[in-house]
């Protein structure tokens, strides 16, 4: 009983996180949220008034009423539709308009926070996970507060209406009407809990079907020289099968819950017919008064339809609220910026540093103390899983230190490493790094306001003066990572692009391991002469490069 308790506690709690967010999400969106809503309740005005309209037309045609012309009703009539046409067509241009830039706030958004995230927490997450939420979940908490909410308002506004029209009418119809639906509240109140569930299973399964598919998208080549499409196919398979058990799980179970309360409107539409059948038979009502009930009818148990079916919108939306929850509750990195400004050469200290990436697991790097002087050119050696990543890691303030301290420093000042310090590094990963674009647009990220004559200077440093004879020179189209260049080539101009960065300490992380060995030296030999007052760091295997450096860190377990 205390489980249930504890289980009941901590959905509310959470319930009451995602209300308090979506609300601030709506926030940015209210405008187009409160036209929807008002456009809305214009459409059940003018739908109620067409109920008037129909029963006063139906009564002049059988003299039950003289009040208008036959023809003034029918003009009455053809106005309201003429009204409700454009209230169709201004809801579609509101969605049409709004709707794409609510849209794309709100992915700018999680996007956003995404990018200034901290490097581990980014790494809780598949990146086939985090698209399938900045894409879904965003999709379903707009539509949710920008179209569903307007439309439970008008829902409501509709019942409300819909019913005062009928008690003035009918009070006992309308009440009998009324007390036949906390029976579908009932059966409602069964389906919130279990659809959750599902609905969360659904969205769990199709976000690990897109990060395999994304995943063996950008793996394929692995998977064919290993021959494992089959594998990957049969793995694709199994989890498409268990997202069709769960769908077909989910449907079966609203099938179900909405076939009985179908059940329940129809006995509701055949009762307010045989009633008003009788009373017309008596000559209580007029015909136009019979035609109203049914029309009326169907406008209350209509809305009472519509709350049920908003449960698994509702559900789905809080679901979705609470992934992107989980998204923005990944701590942004600390970008407050250094109040001192380092001039002239840089170098590092690193003292006493160690680290590791949980506090139950080994020391990565333990006690290591070292210095990188202003202007010098260090190769950081050492076998696999000798630490060597994890201290590029640490130099750029991608983690922190478990002990120890890493401070950057010029000839007066000194700042500690934090992600603000990272504008003083040039980075230069291994394999290749480039974006889908071209050339140009690639070589501008290290510098937007880098010229033609930057970039080819950059470009000759880089050995990557190959460009130059490509047809389309720098507006050579380039695929995802760089797609119809070659691995070297790539390499070369993610080279030249972290060159234009114009950082006082370059880091080189295996950037030129897809090089031949002559190409290589050249390509040092040009950064070793044209940045000799820059702090070089080479994160190698190849000896190669120790001809170019004035000193060596080798890395075991993290010591020197």
């Amino acid at each position: 009983m205390n489980f249930k308790k504890a289980i009941s506690k901590h959905t509310l709690s959470s319930m009451w996180s995602s209300t308090r967010w979506l609300w601030n999400v709506w926030q940015g969106h209210r405008m187009q949220a409160t036209l929807n809503t008002l456009i809305g309740i214009l459409n059940v005005a003018a739908g109620l008034t067409f109920v008037w309209a129909t029963k006063l037309t139906i009564d002049i045609a059988t003299h039950a009423d003289t009040r208008l012309t036959l023809n003034k009703a029918l003009l009455l009539l053809s106005a309201i539709l003429v009204v409700e046409i454009g209230l169709g067509m201004c809801s579609r241009w509101i969605r049409a308009t709004l709707g794409v830039k609510a849209q794309n706030s709100m992915q700018s958004r999680t996007f956003g926070h995404l990018l200034h995230s901290t490097w581990r927490g980014l790494q809780s997450y598949h990146s086939g996970d985090m698209l399938n939420r900045i894409e879904k979940d965003v999709t379903t908490v707009v539509g949710y507060l920008t179209e569903s909410l307007p439309a439970l308002i008008t829902t409501i506004v509709q019942f409300t209406g819909a019913f005062l029209f009928l008690f003035l009418m009918d009070r006992t119809l309308a009440l009998i009407i009324v007390f036949l639906l906390p029976v579908f509240l009932i059966i409602s109140r069964l389906y919130v809990s279990r659809m959750k569930t599902l609905t969360h299973q659904v969205r769990s399964t199709e976000s690990r079907i897109q990060a395999l598919v994304q995943e063996s998208i950008q793996h394929n080549l692995v998977i064919k020289t290993l021959e494992r499409c089959a594998t990957i196919l049969a793995n694709l398979g199994t989890l498409q099968g268990q997202l069709c058990g769960e769908v077909r799980h989910k449907t079966r179970y609203s099938l179900i819950s909405s076939a009985v309360m179908n059940i329940g409107f129809s006995a509701g539409y055949l009762f307010t017919f045989g009633w008003g059948v009788h009373n017309l038979s008596e000559g209580l009502i007029t015909y136009g008064a019979l035609i109203a009930f049914v029309q009326l009818v169907g406008q209350i148990q209509g809305p009472a339809r519509n709350l049920t079916r908003f449960i698994p919108i509702f559900i789905s939306a809080y679901t979705s609220a609470e992934r992107l929850i989980e998204l923005e509750r990944i701590p942004p990195e600390d970008t407050e910026t250094n109040t001192k400004r380092l001039e002239g050469g840089v170098g590092i200290r690193l003292s006493d540093v160690t680290f590791s990436y949980a506090p139950t697991e080994r020391e990565i790097i333990s006690s290591l103390n070292f210095e990188f002087p202003p202007g010098s050119r260090t190769a950081i050696l050492g076998e696999t899983g000798a630490g060597k990543t994890t201290l590029v890691r640490l130099l750029l303030a991608l983690v922190k230190p478990t002990r120890g301290s890493i401070t950057l420093h010029d000839a007066t000042n000194r700042l500690p490493a934090t992600p603000a310090s990272r504008s003083l590094f040039a980075y230069v990963p291994q394999g290749n790094t480039l974006l889908s674009g071209t050339i140009r647009s690639n070589l501008l990220l290290g510098n937007p306001k880098a010229t033609p004559q930057h970039m080819e200077h950059a470009l000759r440093i880089a050995q990557a003066d190959f460009v130059f004879s490509l047809p389309e020179g720098l507006d050579t189209p380039c695929g995802e990572q760089g797609g119809g260049l070659s691995e070297g080539q790539a390499q070369r101009i993610s080279i030249a692009r972290t060159l234009l960065r114009g950082a006082p300490i370059l880091l080189f992380d295996e950037a030129t391991s897809a090089l031949d060995n002559d190409t290589e030296a050249k390509v040092i030999e040009q950064i070793v002469h044209h940045f000799s007052d820059r702090t070089l760091i080479f994160v190698t295997h190849r000896p190669r490069v120790l001809e170019y450096c004035t000193q060596q860190l080798h890395m075991e377990r993290g010591k020197a």
